[in-house]
């Protein structure tokens, strides 16, 4: 006989329930009845070490599907298989169903079986442990547990009981999960490290930022999954990373649709946090789920490490990756345009087109059944606004391969990252007509390097032969002329070199000092030239925008071999418009008089700010008091206003902030914390120091902390 029989869980889900019966049940005999269900949801229980879920600092059970979990049921005598029948049930959403894969019913016994696995793995006395393998593509999210047994009077089920709630999530140990990644040192990097290297400055002047990703702190992977939910994401899609990482590129980003964080790029930051002033994603995360309102502010590299924490703590293996030169034209097309008047100077008017220093974005590792074999792996997603996709501010995710390949028909978004790594920068001489000619034509600026954090260690992984082939090859040009078939236009002219060359230096300054920026002229003709050249120095934020151009200067120089050139930058003409990041932007112009030909040369100086003392001291033990002390002395001539301080450190502490009103010229100040480490291991403590006058001080100190 097969017995059907609706309930209602808390007076809302309907759910049904088909379970085997038999006619013999006696009404007299003691029916089976649910004392106790045990989730095993302790840290160091079988479930979250086979799982590696004990990092996460909630009381739940978390788990990764395509991989078998076990629950303990204590029922009033012992369980008889052949004439007992329960089911464990999991339901996820408002309406579960069984045919959407919302409400799954979980038996023990080999004949009846549904799409999650179920079998007995050990019985005694009263108590039955089962195992309970959900499927590798089912919804990842929260779910509630029920047990069912048949009583002859109707089915019996579990109340709804928090304790009993369970996170499913995805699984790269799985290696039929669409984000299995088959490389442990990976998948410890990209997983389950909290502490991250996010790259920056310039390509041959590289800075790092440490960032605490935190996806293991109290209340992140609620906030994450809350992300979902304001995205009114239908819950049957939430078991693909696919859907899943292109709906979050576009939550993360406020612009449309209510989420995460506020861009801000102007150097403004009165109503919110200096987007250089956090030091992790938890207080950002936190905020926004308690709020329900965007965080305030946010530049590429935050919306990146907000994004991967969001995508490791799901499960899905991710990095933040940084391009250097990052181009961003208007046109769509694979040019960065660069207009000059007809004496080689800049027409900034005209010039739209720009040039990031660098460009934070995602990659995150998954399957792509979408596309043609071999496009799996890498793929870029990338949750600053830049421009729209299918209406909204997101981007990816994007296939590494087909990027480098040059397939820029492939969903999603392509062909925008495809220009980013590979415009060429193309000067035009603008006559008085109005006629446009293209006079130099730079094919290896853009994409210069593309760098991430190395697996497993504190250094840094080089790249960029994942995104293009090397300059000049073959198989670049190959790529290129493939990009054109599908209508991305590049400049066709080859103006010839001209035959004076002209090199910037690469220059280490500090904050607030004057230094030479020395102009060296190579003459490869045997012949006398003249060139007339032209120097703009600018105060540039790190996206390629001029915030205050502070240094005009023309020189005409005879160039005879090894000719150089000294110009003196004084700190008194940059200080006072300094933007956040501090980069000064210095482009040379200018033309040969003998030839007419147009020499130019960019140089990039990022100043370095000073530097942060942070200090440890205690017994670095797990729940041992220990003590953070922060020195930092202002080194200007000016007090320091309005200054926030940082701190938090992943397993240490939670995020604590200071603030300091003023801090007066040559003085120190010292903050000291207290702190009882959380778990053991290696991990480090990370502090920003911000003002509106001095942004991006920062400093770390690391620890290992015993057991």
């Amino acid at each position: 006989m097969k017995l059907s029989i609706t309930m209602k869980l808390n007076g809302q889900i309907s759910i049904h329930m088909f379970l085997n019966t038999s006619c013999c049940l006696s009404v007299h005999s003691e029916f089976l009845d649910i004392v106790d269900v045990d989730m095993m949801r302790m840290p160091n229980e079988i479930n979250k070490t086979q799982h590696h879920t004990t990092f996460y600092n909630s009381d739940s059970l978390i788990v990764r599907r395509g991989q078998e979990f076990q629950v303990k049921i204590t029922f009033n005598r012992p369980y008889k298989p052949a004439s007992d029948k329960f089911a464990v049930e999991f339901v996820i959403g408002s309406t579960p169903q069984y045919s959407k894969g919302t409400y799954i019913p979980v038996f023990p016994t080999q004949e009846r079986q549904s799409s999650w696995a179920g079998r007995i793995t050990n019985t005694s006395e009263n108590t039955v442990t089962m195992g309970i393998t959900p499927t590798p593509d089912c919804i990842v999210g929260k779910y509630y547990m029920y047990v069912a047994v048949v009583t002859p009077f109707g089915i019996r089920r579990t109340r709804k009981d928090d304790s009993r709630n369970l996170y499913i999530l995805f699984n790269p140990w799985a290696s039929a999960d669409a984000v299995f990644l088959d490389d442990e040192t990976e998948r410890q990097e990209c997983v389950m490290n909290e502490m991250g290297i996010i790259y920056h400055g310039a390509y041959d002047d590289i800075a790092e930022r440490d960032w605490n990703y935190g996806q293991f702190n109290y209340g992140v992977l609620d906030a994450c999954l809350y992300i979902m939910d304001k995205a009114a994401m239908p819950i049957t899609n939430r078991g693909d990373p696919i859907k899943v990482t292109r709906k979050a590129s576009a939550m993360l980003n406020s612009h449309d649709d209510e989420g995460v964080l506020v861009g801000n790029w102007t150097g403004d930051y009165t109503y919110g946090v200096a987007p250089t002033s956090w030091t992790g994603s938890t207080e950002i995360l936190l905020s926004y789920a308690t709020s329900k309102m965007p965080v305030c502010y946010a530049q590429c590299w935050v919306y990146a490490a907000v994004f991967n924490t969001f995508l490791r703590c799901l499960g899905i293996p991710s990095r933040v990756v940084t391009n250097y030169y990052s181009a961003h034209d208007n046109d769509g097309n694979l040019k960065t345009d660069i207009i000059l008047h007809d004496n080689g100077r800049i027409d900034r008017n005209r010039t739209k087109d720009s040039i990031w220093n660098y460009h934070c974005w995602n990659e995150c590792y998954m399957s792509r059944p979408d596309l043609p074999a071999g496009f799996g792996g890498w793929q870029v997603v990338d949750a600053t606004p830049q421009e729209t996709s299918d209406g909204m501010y997101r981007c990816g995710p994007a296939s590494v391969q087909a990027i480098k390949h040059g397939q820029m028909c492939y969903p999603f978004d392509a062909a925008f990252v495809f220009a980013e790594v590979n415009s060429d920068v193309v000067f035009y001489s603008r006559s008085k007509e109005g006629t446009m000619e293209p006079v130099k034509v730079n094919q290896t600026h853009v994409g210069r390097m593309v760098l991430t954090k190395a697996p497993g260690d504190v250094t840094r992984r080089d790249i960029t032969d994942q995104y293009k082939f090397p300059e000049g090859s073959k198989e670049e040009r190959t790529v290129l002329e493939k990009a054109e078939e599908f209508g991305c236009q590049r400049e066709k002219s080859n103006p010839p070199d001209a035959d004076v060359d002209l090199v910037l230096p690469t220059l280490e300054v500090t904050v607030g000092n004057d230094f030479e920026l020395s102009l060296e002229f190579i003459n490869r003709s045997d012949q006398r030239r003249v060139v007339d050249i032209y120097i703009s120095g600018s105060v540039v934020y790190y996206t390629g925008v001029t915030s205050t151009e502070f240094l005009e200067s023309s020189v005409v120089p005879l160039c005879s071999p090894g000719v150089k050139e000294v110009v003196v930058v004084e700190s008194k003409n940059y200080m006072k418009h300094l933007v956040e990041q501090a980069n000064l932007n210095f482009i040379a112009t200018g033309k040969v008089k003998e030839t007419g030909q147009i020499v130019t040369a960019m140089k990039v100086v990022t100043l370095h700010n000073p530097k942060l003392s942070v200090e440890l001291s205690g017994g670095a033990r797990v729940s041992e008091e220990m003590m953070a002390t922060v020195e930092f002395t202002n080194p200007f001539t000016f007090g320091l206003e309005g200054v926030y301080i940082r701190m938090e450190g992943p397993g240490l502490m939670m995020p604590k902030s200071k603030y300091y009103s003023l801090i007066p010229a040559g003085s120190t100040l010292t903050w000291t914390e207290y702190f009882s480490p959380l778990r053991a291991g290696s991990t480090r403590v990370m502090v920003t120091l911000d003002c509106p006058a001095l942004r991006q001080v920062r400093g770390q100190a690391s620890v290992t902390i015993q057991p």
